[in-house]
């Protein structure tokens, strides 16, 4: 397995992991959004980026991350926004792989904090973050503006 940073020739490989992603939560994000996310995460001006974990030819996971600034440290905060791996690729260390390509990519940015999220219920990818990772103790609350 082999994880590389997207490309603009990955876009027929990534599709189908951002709507597994999407169906995974039970969400349905707007083609138009993700016209804008494709763009954002190519887009070397942005500070989001992606990659994707190749078995051979078939891509089988996704990752997304967003570096941004901090009240309470000098070095940036990473972000990683979205995981995913297809059924057939979990539990055989790629949401480690692509864990671990975005703690590389913070790291040598000089980001001082890697953080994400996952849903209560996703009891598998909880197996591996408590494994590689330490839960933070705080509750996520939000309010939707749009």
């Amino acid at each position: 397995m082999i994880v590389r940073p997207l490309a603009a020739e990955d876009r027929a490989a990534w599709a189908p992991l951002w709507r597994g992603y999407q169906e995974f939560y039970r969400v349905a994000i707007p083609d138009d959004t993700t016209a804008v996310t494709w763009a954002r995460l190519l887009d070397p001006a942005e500070p989001m980026a992606g990659a994707l974990a190749w078995d051979g030819p078939r891509a089988v996971g996704l990752v997304h991350h967003v570096r941004h600034r901090s009240t309470w440290t000098a070095g940036d905060y990473c972000y990683l926004q979205d995981l995913y791996v297809e059924a057939g690729g979990r539990g055989r260390g790629t949401g480690r792989a692509l864990v671990g390509h975005v703690e590389a990519l913070a790291r040598e940015a000089g980001c001082s904090r890697l953080y994400w999220l996952t849903h209560e219920t996703n009891a598998e990818a909880m197996l591996l973050y408590d494994r590689i990772s330490e839960r933070s103790g705080f509750v996520q609350y939000r309010k939707a503006l749009t």
